[in-house]
């Protein structure tokens, strides 16, 4: 973990996981370490599909400490509370009873909102992916591809393994053949026979010899398994 923090603040390094893997503590714990996460929020409310406003009509005022909310109303701090591990303040109006908007805004008594104490690095989050929306077309041609190549090569049975040690070495090959292939079709075989070349003049032999290794069983494999799953039944 050291060596990759260290390398993170060499490097400033930028990651775009699935929506579904969204975690507030995964995000504050990514910005820690120098990364950059490009994560598309989603809502679990049903207000926003109800008709009503959402979360994200309230607007945060960080110097009072305070929402306002659509109709001009200020949602004050009440108290804290600890939820699945995190600390959620929670903000709400007392004028809500007499408030032209209210059926568009709570079914309940007042319009309550919860804020983590982190909520800032989650809106800077948020404001980082509205400010680059083509980073969603960067994951699904650099992450989704690959991940749908690999289960097109695996085929409808996946793993042919079982017991977790066993799964993560075969999936590591897949890796490693993609990885492999996706090099050679880039490069070409001579590009990357040069390139290791190169690397062997500047004491990189041994990584050589395990990339010359690597290439041909990588070759093989493939050949082996387009040959057992294109034989005729």
């Amino acid at each position: 973990m050291e060596g990759w923090q260290s390398h993170s603040a060499r490097e400033r390094i930028a990651i775009h996981p699935h929506g579904i893997y969204y975690d507030g503590k995964e995000i504050l714990s990514c910005g820690q370490a120098g990364v950059t996460a490009y994560v598309p929020r989603f809502s679990t409310s049903n207000a926003k599909a109800e008709g009503r406003f959402g979360k994200q009509d309230f607007v945060y005022k960080a110097d009072e400490d305070v929402y306002l909310c659509p109709a001009g109303e200020r949602l004050t701090y009440r108290y804290s509370n600890e939820d699945a591990g995190k600390v959620m303040r929670h903000y709400w109006a007392t004028a809500c009873s007499a408030c032209p908007l209210k059926e568009q805004c709570t079914t309940a008594k007042e319009r309550s909102i919860k804020r983590w104490e982190h909520e800032a690095v989650l809106e800077a989050a948020q404001d980082r992916l509205d400010r680059n929306p083509g980073m969603m077309t960067v994951r699904r041609s650099t992450v989704e591809h690959p991940f749908g190549t690999l289960k097109f090569w695996m085929g409808s049975a996946h793993f042919l393994m079982k017991r977790l040690h066993n799964v993560k070495t075969e999936m590591s090959l897949h890796v490693l053949s993609y990885n492999m292939k996706r090099v050679m079709n880039i490069l070409g075989v001579p590009g990357l026979l040069q390139a290791m070349q190169a690397y062997a003049k500047k004491g990189g032999l041994p990584f050589v010899y395990a990339g010359a290794a690597l290439l041909i069983a990588t070759l093989s494999a493939v050949f082996c398994a387009r040959q057992v799953r294109f034989q005729p039944g």
